[in-house]
Order: structure tokens, then sequence, then C-alpha cells
């Protein structure tokens, strides 16, 4: 459950942030120099610089989420430094000095820093630099929750979930098994008790698990044993990880309820146990291909 918790940190906001993303912050003087005029902030002197607490950074303009506390890392370099952003959240723009990459926030263009590439600092090999006074820190909400699904190839899953209202975000992964930072051809063996699954991270203000467990059991045939259409393997199961009580409860009853119908289910369901990111190159597959899910569709069943 350590990753789950650390997961539980994203970006929704409260209604009085929400309410500035409708319109621009009245900024500061200092603000102002940094964040419109593209000026930066002093090394080791922002706020952020050494902060790790969980929760999202926010544009200080506009309220827009820009990044995940987990992709925050300690580089030296005197600012807060990320090797990740909160997908479409940020834009590169080549700085006027022909050299480096400037970034500015997306949805309001205020300015960030700059991004670097190739420094070795993380395995993702990429800095944002970013100035304290362009952000602003939301802890992690209560109205987080985190559900994990498997039902056969991770990226049909992620592409048909992703679109239902309240998802915060969803990461491709392994889970269920028991070797430690298991890799794609280690789950691809079928010897590692590994299942590839979605870890979505929803605002239960706004959706539910019960609405996310009857969509996963309908972009899926839950009656398949260990496969999906032509993915054959016991990492293509059909399995609800479930990460509190009430979700189990909600589990087992749908699963009745498609019984019921005539369904002959395999769907496990099972407590949560550390889910791993997977590569960088399963996630968001479809969207960065442009192509469809090719085992994965919609199919009524509730």
């Amino acid at each position: 459950m350590k990753n789950i918790l650390l997961l539980l940190i994203l970006a929704i906001m409260s209604n009085c942030t929400n309410n500035a993303q409708n319109s621009k912050k009245e900024l500061t003087p200092e603000e102002k120099r940094i964040i419109i005029n593209k000026g930066t902030e002093a090394p080791f002197t922002g706020k952020y610089n050494k902060f790790n607490k969980k929760g999202v950074y926010v544009c200080k303009q506009c309220g827009n989420p820009l990044y995940e506390s987990s992709d925050k890392f300690s580089s030296g370099c005197g600012w807060p430094s990320f090797d990740d952003e909160i997908k479409g959240a940020v834009k590169r723009i080549p700085d006027v000095d022909g050299i480096r990459t400037e970034i500015v926030c997306a949805k309001c263009n205020g300015h960030l820093g700059h991004v670097f590439l190739n420094e070795g600092y993380t395995e993702k090999n990429i800095r944002h630099c970013v100035n304290s006074i362009s952000i602003e820190f939301i802890p992690a909400e209560e109205n987080h929750e985190v559900a994990i699904f498997a039902g056969g190839c991770f990226w049909g899953v992620e592409y048909l979930m992703e679109k239902q209202e309240g998802v915060i975000s969803i990461k491709s992964g392994y889970i269920g098994g028991t070797v430690k930072n298991p890799t794609y051809e280690i789950v691809c063996s079928s010897k590692s008790g590994y299942a590839e699954a979605v870890e979505i991270i929803f605002d239960s203000t706004l959706s539910n698990f019960e609405t996310l467990a009857k969509l996963f059991f309908e972009i899926h045939d839950p009656t398949q044993l260990n496969r999906q259409g032509p993915d054959i393997g016991n990492q293509y199961r059909s399995e609800i990880f479930y990460t509190n009580p009430q979700q189990k409860e909600i589990a087992i009853k749908l699963i009745k309820i498609l019984k019921e119908k005539g369904y002959n289910i395999t769907t496990k369901v099972t407590p949560a146990t550390e889910f791993y990111k997977a590569e960088d190159y399963h996630q968001d597959y479809y969207s960065r291909k442009g192509t469809q899910p090719y085992c994965h569709k919609y199919t009524k069943r509730f």
C-alpha cells in the first residue's frame, strides 16, 4: 500500500482553487517579474526548494495543476526539480537565448522555468527547473480514492478508463506478484505472478468506485480466464485489487449481478499489494500512437 499512499497526491483543487482557474490571480511585483516577465528567483531561496510534502503543485497565476509531488526530486541546483509533469499541463518554448528550453503553464502561459535533458539525475533523465514563486502547493485531498483493475493488456484498459469523469490520473503497471521492481520482460514470462493493471486515482465527489468498476466489467471480457482476446497468460487475467473494504463489497456485488445475468465471471477480487508503475513507453500508449485498442471495446452489461 506504500505506493498507493504515495500516489494520493493528485491534482484536484478545492473550490477556491477551482475558481482561481477561471481567472488569473493578481500578482505581486516580484511574482510579475518572474511569471510575466520571465525572471528567475535567486537559487536556494525559494520555499519549495527543500520541500517534500505529499500533494500537487499548481500554477501560482491560474491554479492549473502542474506537478505531482511524487515526481519531485533533489537535484542540488537550488530550485525545485521535477522529472515529469501532469499530462498536458506544461508547454515547452525555445528560450530567447537560443540555447535553453523555457517551460510555461499550458493554461495561462505563466513562466515556470526551464527544462533540461540527459543530466542523469533520475531514470527519466529530465529535469524541470522551476521557480518556487511560479507555483503553489496544494496538499493531498481526502476525496482522492485509488482503484486498481487488471483486465488484459493495460494499454486498452488505461485508454478506455481514463475518459471517465472524475478520473484524475491513471498509470499502467504491475501488481499481484512477488518479485521486487518487476520489469515488463519478467511479467511477460507468466511466472512472476504479476498482472498487467491500471492504478486510477479519482475524485470521489465526481465519481465513485462502483461507477468505475461497472465500466471495467464493460470494457473487457470478464468471462475469459487468464487471457483477453489474443493475449494469453496469467498476466492478462481479470482481477480487481481493492484498496478498502467498501471496494471489496462493491466488486463482489457486481460479480453476483453479472452471474445472475448468466455470465461465467472469472474476475478475482483481491486485496491490493504494492503497485509498480510500468516503463514509460507503456504509459498513454494508445493516445500517443493515435490508434485504438485491439482487444478492448465497450459492451453494455449492466
